[in-house]
């Protein structure tokens, strides 16, 4: 296989799975616990796997908490519902998750519980320093990997550089658009996509994730199988993280 591929594919299921573990279930969730050891070097990769589109964990946890709470209102950081179009949907999420982070947007404390804090991360997160090295680090390798004349190749370079928002992207708006719903007496649109989900490691479980949001395994159905769940679980018997016992902390 051409090793610009195996880097695309590489790259995607990593970041994916880092976005799903970490941010997702661990910052926002709390569905389990980890050392403060574990926890800095999670975060440390998810900066890796993200590049330079690295979400920090508390601004993407409050932006997450808000979408639960006001799930397909005007309230939502991310509705297809309010917002059809995918590119204003997206514009509305940039906007939140830039407001939360300087924190000129104001979130009441009862969504501020148990946030995972790093200030050197954060202040990372926002630095146009830290995204053009990082962004820099994928056109070094594609000038060190791409084979003579292929040139074609490069125009996969901007996925890399933005593979936080496609991801986050597809599965806030495939997830609340697009699939069935084994539960119907969720308040919101939110929907399962299979067999997109494949491609997102378990975040496109939507309907099961809203109607079940203290569960960590968002797959219901015999053929739902969500393998960030599966990798959390290799993690507890490996005694890398402890599941909590109550489910979602931050309630």
């Amino acid at each position: 296989m051409n090793p610009i591929a195996i880097l695309l594919v590489g790259h995607w299921f990593f970041a994916a799975f880092m976005q799903s573990f970490f941010l997702h279930r661990y910052a926002a969730h709390g569905y389990f616990r980890m050392s403060r050891f574990w926890e800095k070097f999670f975060y440390l990769i998810t900066a890796l796997a993200q590049g330079p589109s690295f979400l920090n964990a508390r601004t993407y946890a409050l932006l997450h908490r808000l979408h639960h709470a006001f799930s397909d209102t005007k309230r939502d950081p991310h509705s297809p519902v309010v917002y059809p179009n995918f590119f204003r949907m997206m514009m509305r999420t940039a906007a939140m998750y830039d407001g939360i982070a300087r924190r000129t947007i104001k979130v009441k404390p009862k969504f501020t519980k148990n946030l995972v804090r790093w200030r050197l991360m954060e202040n990372l997160s926002y630095s146009w320093v830290y995204r053009i090295l990082a962004g820099s680090l994928y056109v070094f390798l594609y000038l060190w990997l791409v084979p003579p004349g292929e040139y074609h190749w490069y125009l996969f370079l901007p996925l890399h550089w933005f593979l936080g928002p496609i991801q986050g992207g597809i599965v806030n708006y495939l997830g609340h658009k697009v699939g069935y719903r084994n539960y119907q007496n969720t308040r919101d649109n939110s929907r399962n996509t299979v067999p997109v989900d494949l491609l997102i490691v378990g975040e496109l479980y939507q309907n099961n994730h809203h109607a079940r949001a203290n569960l960590c395994n968002f797959a219901r159905k015999k053929f739902e199988w969500d393998a960030t769940y599966e990798i959390i679980r290799l993690l507890a018997l490996l005694r890398i993280v402890r599941f909590s016992e109550a489910g979602a902390r931050w309630k």
